[in-house]
């Protein structure tokens, strides 16, 4: 695999630190849900249907600061891959790979603000599917060069992010024609 992917300096060197590695997402993570909590409590929230399995929304605030702290030592771990590695092809994949790491990333930033704030659960969904497709690529891409260390800690938030685009899609396809359906509060 030959890849062109140049990452800038300060790309590499937040994961090197396992620190900033967890805080990063995490981080981001607190400040994309920062305003979902009065959205789940109000009316629209409420009254949207939903497919069958939706969990409570008390298990949302538990899964995702695991999920965040798991792919943050994910890329801990594909940069010390890259690091190490003296193998062009292995550091080319694991470029594209932490290129990836940084699209989902801000993919999964957008989620929240499109469902919750502007209500765009059509434009969340398809944000959700983009985000799941480059999460899984992205785990493909460290698995090898990481001897699948980063997999243990990337397929609970592959699993997660199937059934958050579930979910997404259930509610948008049980709500697409409801009169409120968009409107907030």
């Amino acid at each position: 695999m030959s890849s062109n992917i140049y990452l800038p300096h300060i790309l590499l060197s937040i994961p090197r630190h396992p620190v900033t590695a967890l805080g990063l997402p995490l981080a981001l993570g607190i400040l994309s849900a920062s305003s979902t909590k009065s959205v789940v409590r109000g009316q629209w929230y409420r009254n949207l249907r939903a497919p069958p399995g939706r969990p409570p929304r008390q298990v949302f605030p538990i899964v995702w600061p695991l999920l965040y702290l798991s792919m943050g030592y994910a890329s801990h771990l594909a940069v010390k891959a890259f690091d190490s590695s003296l193998s062009s092809s292995v550091k080319s994949s694991l470029t594209l790979g932490l290129a990836l790491y940084y699209t989902q990333l801000s993919l999964n930033f957008l989620w929240s603000p499109l469902f919750f704030n502007s209500k765009q659960v059509g434009l969340a969904l398809i944000d959700s599917a983009l985000l799941a497709g480059t999460s899984f690529y992205m785990t493909k891409l460290f698995h090898a060069p990481t001897n699948s260390r980063t997999t243990v800690f990337l397929l609970p938030y592959c699993a997660w992010l199937t059934f958050a685009t579930y979910l997404n899609g259930g509610i948008w396809w049980l709500n697409r024609g409801t009169n409120d359906f968009s409107r907030g509060d």
